[in-house]
C-alpha cells in the first residue's frame, strides 16, 4: 500500500475516468486511487469495477446513490482514508482539469513541509488552457471576495487540486464542515489556516475538460457567497479542532 490516497468524486465521468486511472497508476510516485461515485448513471462505476482486478490492492470505489454533494463525498473518503496508514491525502478532479503530473509536485511540497499543499492557479507559474474567460472572472472575483472576508491569505483558496497531511485532517472535526459544494474547499483551507497548520501554494495550469460537462451551478455559486458571509462569523463561537 502506498503512503499517498489520491480521492476522486465522481459524477457522469465515462469519457474520462479510464484514462484518469491508468494516467495516475503510471506515474513514477505510487498512489493509491479512492473513487467516489454518486450513482453514475453513464456506469462510471462499472468502468473502475472493471479495472479493479487489473490494479487489485491499489483501486478502490465507493458507489453512493444519487448526488449528495462535492464535500460530503471528500469527507467520506478523508474519513476512510483515517481509517487506514495514509500519511498524503489528496484531492483531485476527474475530468484533468488538475494534470496528474502535479500529484508529484503536490506531494513533494508537504513531504518538505507544507500541511496542505495547494495546486494554485493564482501564484506565480500558475494559469489556465482554454478556460472561458467569465469563469475566470468569477473564480478570481471569488478569490478576492474570501480574502477580503475572511483575511485567509491564500491565492486560490477555490482551488479543488490538493494535498493534506494525515495531522490536518485528524485534527480538523470533519462534523463541523457544513458546506458541500463551491464553499466546501473554502471552509476546509479557512479551518486549516485556523487551526495553525502551514499552507503552500503549488503554481499550477487548469485546462478546462474536454470530455463529460462542468458540475458548476448557480447554486453552487450561491453558497460559496452565502458561506463565505458565515465561515469566519460561525469561527468566533466554535473551534474547528476536533474535541473544541
Amino acid at each position: 500500500m502506498s503512503d499517498s490516497l489520491v480521492i476522486i468524486p465522481t459524477f457522469n465521468e465515462k469519457g474520462n475516468i479510464e484514462r484518469m486511472v491508468r494516467k495516475v497508476f503510471s506515474l513514477t510516485k505510487a498512489f493509491d486511487l479512492l473513487i467516489i461515485d454518486d450513482g453514475s448513471p453513464d456506469g462510471t462505476a462499472d468502468i473502475v469495477k472493471s479495472l479493479q482486478n487489473e490494479y487489485s490492492g491499489r483501486l478502490f470505489l465507493i458507489q453512493r446513490s444519487g448526488k449528495q454533494g462535492l464535500g460530503t463525498a471528500y469527507i467520506t473518503g478523508f474519513r476512510w482514508a483515517l481509517d487506514r496508514s495514509y500519511e498524503y491525502i489528496f484531492e483531485m478532479d476527474c475530468d484533468f482539469s488538475h494534470n496528474p503530473d502535479d500529484l508529484i509536485r503536490l506531494y513533494d511540497s508537504a513531504v518538505n513541509g507544507a500541511d496542505l499543499a495547494i495546486g494554485s492557479r493564482y501564484v506565480e507559474g500558475g494559469g489556465f488552457i482554454n478556460w472561458p474567460k467569465d469563469r475566470i472572472f468569477i473564480s478570481k472575483g471569488a478569490s478576492i471576495y474570501v480574502n477580503f472576508m475572511t483575511r485567509i491569505g491564500i491565492s486560490d483558496p477555490t482551488a479543488g487540486f490538493v494535498c493534506f497531511r494525515r495531522k490536518v485532517l485528524e485534527t480538523i472535526d470533519l462534523d463541523k464542515i457544513r458546506f458541500v459544494g463551491y464553499a466546501f474547499q473554502i471552509e476546509m483551507k479557512f479551518a486549516t489556516r485556523r487551526l495553525g497548520f502551514k499552507i503552500a501554494e503549488v503554481p499550477i495550469i487548469f485546462t478546462e475538460r474536454v470530455e463529460g460537462v462542468s458540475k458548476m451551478s448557480s447554486n453552487i455559486i450561491r453558497e460559496g457567497i452565502i458561506g463565505v458571509m458565515t465561515i469566519e462569523w460561525r469561527s468566533l463561537f466554535e473551534s474547528y479542532e476536533k474535541g473544541k
